[in-house]
């Protein structure tokens, strides 16, 4: 009797420590598509496996090296690329601006290491690449080793930090087109291409702007979206999420009801000191949830010298993290 009981509560144990590795493993966070800073989130910093969404920072990786006008010779080791494909041949000829609607829209890793080694000279070159920009931007639990998030024990980041990624990357026109494209036919030389994007919900739900898919045994389902309601802007991503796209429904509608789109300066001039005027060009608006307007903290940076006009900053703060800086004319 005591060796069955025994032999229960091990099992139990096991079970429940079982369970809790698995959700551990599971991460998804929600940011304000305008200003980057974190609405919601689980597990947001848990550096973990992000499979192709990798692809949104060889994306902006490649434009903004300016390489695009360039034709690209497929190597036979970027043809034969492991993983997810657009059946590049040996010896074809491509050009960038295709290699990466490929990229984006079917998650070529074919296309991911012909663009690594074109514009990189290497693929580890390309890698060194996406590493320092991804430091530049503020990236630090995020390690690359490749371009297409074939899984390696050191490449890895956070739902937080992907979703930082999204946000920067969106900033680029270039990107945006491409991350926003729903269909997209492409023709080069004898070969033909019709492309579908392999995000559902920007086929299905209205409020899916752009966004990027992504798997592996090792990540599991990964997923980032980028969400427009009226004027209101989110990025979801969800880390070994299995039912990502209904996850992010929820998350994108949970944030919309949570969050307003508030006015915090309006559009206009301001006497700053006796003296000096500053005149804001655009309204700051930025999502709150009730309550948190009233710890809000402004601060207007202003040049030295006494020039009749300067360029100056408005950055407003919450809780002594900055939310964002707006340039103000300085008028003396």
């Amino acid at each position: 009797m005591k060796r069955t009981l025994f032999i229960v509560l091990f099992m139990s144990l096991f079970l429940f420590i079982g369970s809790a590795d698995a959700s551990a493993r599971q991460a998804w966070a929600v940011i304000d598509a305008e200003t980057g800073r974190l609405l919601m989130g689980s597990n947001e910093n848990v550096r973990l496996p992000i499979a192709s969404l990798t692809k949104i920072w060889t994306a902006l990786t490649v434009i903004e090296s300016r390489s695009l006008l360039s034709e690209v010779i497929i190597s036979p080791e970027a043809a034969s690329a492991e993983g997810s494909s657009i059946y590049l041949q040996q010896n074809q000829v491509e050009n960038v601006d295709g290699l990466l609607y490929g990229l984006m829209l079917r998650s070529g890793n074919d296309a991911a290491h012909a663009l690594a080694e074109h514009t990189g000279g290497s693929l580890a070159g390309f890698v060194d690449l996406m590493n320092t920009k991804a430091l530049f931007y503020g990236l630090q639990d995020t390690v690359f080793t490749n371009p297409s998030g074939l899984h390696d024990e050191e490449h890895m980041s956070t739902a937080y930090e992907t979703a930082r990624m999204l946000f920067f990357a969106m900033k680029n026109e270039k990107f945006k087109k491409i991350a926003e494209t729903k269909n997209y036919s492409y023709k080069i030389e004898d070969i033909s291409y019709n492309w579908r994007n392999k995000h559902r919900l920007i086929h299905s739900e209205p409020t899916a702007i752009a966004g990027k898919t992504g798997f592996t045994k090792a990540a599991g389902r990964t997923l980032a979206t980028y969400f427009q309601k009226d004027d209101k802007k989110v990025i979801v991503v969800t880390l070994n999420d299995g039912n990502d796209w209904n996850t992010h429904k929820n998350l994108a509608n949970q944030a919309f009801k949570s969050y307003k789109l508030v006015t915090v300066a309006k559009k206009g001039t301001y006497s700053i000191l006796p003296g000096i005027d500053g005149e804001l060009e655009s309204p700051i608006r930025i999502l709150l949830k009730k309550g948190e307007k009233k710890n809000l903290f402004s601060v207007v940076r202003i040049p030295r010298g006494k020039k009749a006009l300067s360029n100056g900053d408005w950055t407003i703060t919450l809780n002594n993290e900055t939310l964002v800086t707006s340039p103000i004319l300085i008028k003396q």
